[in-house]
């Protein structure tokens, strides 16, 4: 059975995995256009982490970020660091955290969820899966500006 639990970032074999995806970012996207965050950036108080096991054996990752509002209180977040492992593809862990990540923001009373993913085919899986869940294309949220190799998704709760 997959269990998915909040976690550190800096975990041996989650460090791993996201040392892996932000390699990948970086061979898929122009540096400027990679916006994923190391196992340091990811221990904000802001972001919530969390993993999916199963007996142990880490299977995926994800992080709800609480984006800061200059008008008051923010009820608005953003999706990070969404990765599942290659040998666990395949096997709904992402669409099981997606859907735990919404259930949380849902829980903290968020009106709206962002994310920000790549246009290049590699990212296709994961636009798919996002518009599947209701996520629609949005201009550029927080601190983002329009890039050629940014999609900016958002989905209203």
């Amino acid at each position: 059975m997959i269990h998915l639990d909040q976690d550190d970032p800096a975990r041996g074999d989650v460090s791993q995995l996201l040392s892996e995806h932000l390699a990948d970012m970086f061979a898929t996207s122009p540096a400027e256009s990679v916006h994923a965050l190391d196992h340091s950036a990811l221990s904000a108080p802001s972001i919530t982490f969390w993993t999916a096991r199963e007996d142990g054996v880490l299977l995926g990752c994800g992080a709800l970020k609480h984006l800061d509002s200059p008008d008051g209180p923010a009820r608005h977040g953003e999706i990070k660091s969404m990765r599942t492992t290659a040998s666990a593809r395949g096997r709904g862990v992402a669409t099981m955290m997606l859907r735990h990540i919404l259930d949380v923001a849902r829980t903290r009373d968020f009106e709206c969820v962002y994310l920000e993913t790549g246009t290049e085919d590699y990212f296709a899986p994961a636009r798919r899966l996002y518009v599947r869940h209701g996520f629609t294309e949005c201009p550029p949220f927080g601190s983002y500006v329009l890039d050629p190799s940014s999609v900016f998704m958002e989905l209203r709760l």
